[in-house]
């Protein structure tokens, strides 16, 4: 077995993952695992349970390398991994989803921009974790990971309405949490 030092680059790690180099792994993993925690935290309230989407990440990670090709980033392909192994775990865990289909639901509220501007990264991820579960997903998979609502209806198993309900609410809720934090309210002018 090879000794690696913490200098290889990425490109080197992942071919010696591919041949089964369990120290390339480790150095692998070490260095995204910062990352793709943050990526699994935005799915959960629970640090733990991030931990265990993070782990099964990993490994089908390690097992769909082959299919890696070099194309884009390493970093998003593996983004993507984690993203769906947290729905993946979404789904097996919380069956008890809330969807209210868009006609059911309110208009969509928007949130004080200046007020969230004040917000720091950490702080604004606390307030997504705070979400209900299935609000939470929805938000990250069309405001951060960018899909569109037709893909996360495919993703999650709900309807394109579905999605923009979820979406909206989770934005109203968002707003509300931001306004208790900054302590007052926020007049829409758009």
């Amino acid at each position: 077995m090879m000794f690696f030092k913490h200098t290889y680059s990425t490109e080197t790690l992942i071919e010696r993952c591919k041949a089964a180099d369990r120290k390339a792994q480790e150095l692998l993993y070490k260095q995204f695992a910062a990352k793709m925690l943050a990526v699994c935290m935005r799915y959960t309230a629970h640090r733990a349970e991030a931990e265990d989407m993070l782990q099964v990440g990993f490994i089908k990670v390690f097992q769909k390398l082959e299919h890696y090709r070099g194309e884009g980033s390493f970093e998003g392909w593996m983004r993507r991994i984690m993203v769906h192994t947290s729905i993946e775990h979404y789904r097996k865990y919380h069956k008890n989803m809330q969807i209210v289909d868009i006609e059911e639901s309110g208009y969509e509220q928007s949130v004080n921009p200046i007020a969230a501007a004040n917000l720091e990264a950490k702080d604004l991820l606390l307030l997504i974790q705070q979400l209900p579960d299935g609000y939470r997903m929805v938000f990250n998979l069309y405001a951060i990971e960018g899909y569109s609502h037709r893909e996360i209806a495919e993703i999650a198993g709900i309807t394109e309405g579905a999605s923009k309900s979820q979406l909206s609410r989770a934005r109203t809720m968002l707003k509300q949490k931001i306004e208790q934090q900054e302590g007052k309210p926020y007049e829409y002018a758009g």
